[in-house]
């Protein structure tokens, strides 16, 4: 089975910080795979690197068996900022339009999957509201959205519950269920532990380095532990980070 995402040797710099330190990583296809850590701990300078938007210093990238970054991807995966990726001057409905014209969807089939990804995020109320008056969760919402225009294989999402009442969370983890079972592929990172529980694969990072990879029973098997935090602690305790 082709690797969904291949990353070998990596490493990247931002002077003399080590954002990522030789990290070597084989990611397997139809799961939901989460990169777990604090914040600065090097997860978003790993998925933008995944992504293509930062060169690596060293070390060798591969998504979908195709470098990170080339052309050949950029309709097969999406990605999800922590930054709320909305025009404000816009409504909702009309942000999630102009989106579904970059990708190239019909506008028949753009009404369709605008209606449907409205429903999906509970946002039919707000589909005429401009983007500047949404509230923070309502705004990660339509960034939600707007990273499922286009049908891509790969979802890759950088803190997509942020800011989300447990309730929609849940409604959320349940898309993503769904999304999967579709055929679909998805990262996310998160720097909050029970959030871990709910991936297939989980990838512990922890200042620019892969503490561990495995499934959430697996660590938490390895480590005799409850919980994936107790098995994250664990694990910066032995390696003394």
């Amino acid at each position: 089975m082709v690797a969904l995402v291949k990353v070998t040797n990596l490493r990247v710099n931002f002077g003399s910080t080590k954002a990522l330190d030789n990290v070597s990583l084989s990611l397997s296809p139809g799961k939901v795979i989460g990169f777990i850590g604090p914040s600065g701990a090097g997860k978003t300078t790993l998925i933008r690197t995944i992504v293509g938007r930062h060169k690596p210093d060293s070390g060798k990238v591969l998504v979908l068996n195709q470098v990170a970054g080339s052309k050949s991807l950029r309709s097969r995966l999406s990605y999800m900022t922590q930054e709320n990726s909305v025009y404000s001057d816009l409504s909702v409905k009309q942000n999630l339009a102009y989106f579904a014209t970059m990708y190239g969807v019909s506008k028949p089939d753009a009404k369709i999957m605008i209606n449907e990804l409205l429903g999906m995020m509970s946002m039919d109320n707000q589909s005429k509201q401009l983007a500047k008056s949404l509230s923070g969760g309502q705004k990660q919402r339509l960034s939600l959205a707007i990273a499922l225009i286009g049908s891509p294989e790969l979802l890759v999402l950088d803190e997509p519950t942020v800011g989300l009442d447990p309730v929609l969370r849940d409604q959320i983890w349940t898309m993503f269920r769904d999304l999967i079972k579709k055929g679909k592929n998805i990262i996310i990172s998160s720097h909050v532990m029970d959030e871990a529980g709910r991936c297939d694969d989980l990838v512990l990072i922890r200042d620019g380095k892969v503490l561990a990879h495995d499934s959430p029973e697996g660590l938490c098997k390895a480590t005799s532990s409850m919980t994936v935090e107790q098995s994250f602690l664990k694990l910066v305790n032995k390696v003394g980070l």
